[in-house]
């Protein structure tokens, strides 16, 4: 007589358990394998966020590196300007008759060489007298009679240093009057 053995477990029972068991354990890892996948795209998004944020602030420093760099000349080439000024009305005073001399020439020299080296830190004058008023780039003293609007004279040149003005033009403005006695 063939005894079984409590202990031995039906087989038929036993791939039921398994199979239910391991439809179980497949879903769980299925389930978790899902949530790591998420975290890891979620981190990997991250990531790419942060490492773009890091480029684009590379970008902002270095610009505003370059920026400092070009403006740090301002408060040097602001002082020198007074300078620039005397130097051209000392040379536009001197007599028709003198301008022929050497040391007028070497004055002159100095003028040129002196502009040069400002035009190459990037200082541009503000070209006004003839043009319409700015207020960008132009400050009014006065109006006077003459087209309105119109720079009529240039008391005091003014510059820029690459494309933002350090120093503005003063002028005298036309008012219109000249316009309106022209059409009576």
């Amino acid at each position: 007589m063939i005894q079984s053995n409590p202990e031995r477990e039906n087989p038929v029972t036993d791939k039921e358990n398994s199979s239910k068991v391991e439809s179980g354990d497949i879903a769980a890892l299925k389930k978790a394998l899902e949530e790591e996948r998420a975290k890891c795209e979620a981190n990997l998004a991250g990531w790419q966020r942060a490492q773009a944020d890091f480029i684009n602030y590379k970008r902002f420093v270095e610009q505003e590196k370059a920026e400092i760099y070009k403006q740090a000349n301002a408060g040097l080439i602001l002082s020198l300007l007074p300078v620039l000024d005397d130097f051209e009305r000392a040379l536009s005073a001197i007599p028709p008759e003198m301008e022929k001399q050497n040391w007028i020439e070497g004055l002159k020299l100095i003028d040129r060489k002196f502009r040069d080296i400002l035009e190459k830190q990037g200082v541009k004058s503000i070209e006004a007298l003839g043009e319409e008023f700015d207020p960008r780039f132009m400050e009014a003293m006065a109006s006077v009679k003459g087209k309105k609007d119109v720079v009529v004279q240039v008391l005091e040149k003014g510059y820029m240093l690459n494309d933002k003005v350090i120093r503005p033009a003063k002028v005298i403005v036309g008012n219109g009057e000249e316009e309106a006695n022209k059409e009576e």
